[in-house]
């Protein structure tokens, strides 16, 4: 059923929109033209850190030619992006002092920007003050329903945060 849902993708046509570079943010970013934080940097890819992170240590990793779909990403380009994945995760790990994580790559559907691009992002780390969920008192391992339910807890205050933002943001502008 999959193999079958892929062929019908395959080779369709660009959207317009999605044809040009110019515009890119990501685009800018490797040609130095706009700002980021770089923390990795290969001939293929760039990694840098979000600027609207869903939490501390959120890193995007980018192929630095434009491609819109990882689906269409030549096999080098996306050789290198899973090199780099390795490489970040592992040094924000190490940096975050927590294994958990998560890595996910949209295509077309909540893809922000059209330009290929890996989200790296630390998990909460439970029972310690980085977060105003967990107690520092909590040693034995959260259940996964309980790192579920946790994890929306966290979710709903950064989307109180960016309704706060978007808040400001208007009443500046007025």
């Amino acid at each position: 059923m999959t193999s079958f849902i892929i062929k019908a993708h395959e080779r369709r046509p660009v959207p317009e929109f999605w044809r040009s570079d110019k515009g890119c943010a990501f685009c800018q970013i490797i040609l130095r033209a706009a700002p980021a934080y770089r923390i990795y940097e290969d001939d293929l890819v760039v990694a840098f850190l979000d600027i609207l992170p869903l939490r501390p240590g959120h890193t995007l990793i980018v192929p630095k030619a434009h491609h819109s779909r990882v689906s269409e990403l030549p096999e080098n380009y996306a050789a290198a992006l899973g090199v780099a994945i390795s490489k970040v995760s592992l040094a924000l790990t190490k940096a975050m002092d927590n294994t958990a994580l998560n890595v996910v790559c949209n295509q077309e559907y909540a893809q922000a920007v059209a330009h290929v691009h890996y989200h790296v992002i630390p998990a909460p780390k439970f029972g310690s003050m980085s977060t105003s969920m967990g107690s520092s008192d909590l040693h034995a391992a959260p259940v996964p329903k309980e790192l579920h339910n946790r994890e929306f807890e966290v979710q709903r205050i950064y989307e109180d945060a960016a309704r706060l933002v978007n808040v400001l943001a208007s009443s500046k502008k007025q």
